[in-house]
Formats: C-alpha cells, structure tokens, sequence
C-alpha cells in the first residue's frame, strides 16, 4: 500500500445553510466511503504564502492555490484515481492534484 496526497484546487464556496449542509453531508459521504483506507481526511485551507527564491515571501495564493487536502493508502495510482472520480470537489468545479508520499 502506498499514501496518496490529494490537493484540492478550485471549487466553490456553499451559499447559505442549505447548500453548505449539501456539500458537508456530499463531503462526509465521500470520505466515509474510504473506509480504513483515509489516513487523513484534510482540512480546507485558507489563503497561501509563497515563498520564493532569496527569501521574498508572496501572499497571493500562487499559480494554482490550494483549496484543502486529504491523504489516502490504496494500492496504487490508478486506485487513487479511482477513489478521486467521486470527490464532491469535482462537481464544484474544483479539481485534485494526486502524488504519492514516500518515507523518509
């Protein structure tokens, strides 16, 4: 078994009580359903900071920022692309970055 990181990128954010309830209960759904295989079901995360070469930090989020994270143990890549296809993200319009995670 390998740990998979998946960053989220994009989506939206829920309009009112109703629809963040949808997304929450879309969210716990999808995680739930990876069972002992979800190492850690991630956060949302705010605002990024880059920091670049020689030290000069920028606070705009980067080409690509991030929107939340989880991690995962499955067999391989293409089970972690499997399990991704169902992430409520993906009808947000948001999108998941996969790459594997190795012991250091």
């Amino acid at each position: 078994m390998a740990k998979f990181i998946f960053v989220y990128h994009g989506g939206k954010e829920p309009e009112g009580e109703e629809e963040y309830a949808r997304v929450m209960d879309a969210w716990s759904s999808w995680l739930g359903s990876a069972g002992e295989s979800l190492v850690d079901g991630g956060h949302p995360v705010g605002m990024s900071t880059t920091v670049l070469p020689g030290g000069r930090a920028e606070n705009n989020g980067g080409a690509n920022p991030i929107s939340g994270y989880s991690l995962v143990e499955v067999a391989d890549t293409d089970a972690a692309v499997a399990y991704a296809r169902g992430c409520p993200i993906l009808d947000e319009g948001g999108s998941i970055e996969i790459a594997e995670c190795f012991d250091m």
